[in-house]
């Protein structure tokens, strides 16, 4: 074989189901380890659970997606310059994130 050749790589799946079951078991570790890297509990098998409770964890599920997006947007904007800051544009952005941090709070209540 010359220096320009490449061998082809061995499959590592047999087919492309067995590689998106890898792929969605590797996605489920990843929320996994970033929930516990933040404290949070592990979340519940929904499916099986009865309505209420199920309905409940998914309220906290929803309630740690929000303080999630509360977070990112919160440092969005403190990463922002003084300009920015100071704008109509940063007004608007602030409002939305009122927004969504009442929603977020409305919904601890029921958590």
């Amino acid at each position: 074989m010359s220096a320009g050749e490449h061998m082809p790589q061995p499959r590592k799946y047999e087919s492309r189901a067995q590689q998106q079951a890898a792929y969605r078991r590797r996605s489920a570790m990843a929320l996994r380890t970033h929930d516990q890297a933040k404290g949070l509990p592990a979340q519940p098998p929904i499916p099986t659970m009865p309505g209420t409770a199920r309905w409940r964890a998914a309220a906290r599920m929803a309630y740690r997606l929000l303080d999630t997006i509360c977070d990112e947007m919160q440092a969005y904007a403190d990463d922002r310059s003084e300009q920015w800051q100071e704008s109509d544009r940063a007004d608007e952005f602030t409002q939305r994130l009122t927004a969504v941090e009442e929603i977020r709070d409305a919904l601890y209540d029921h958590c």
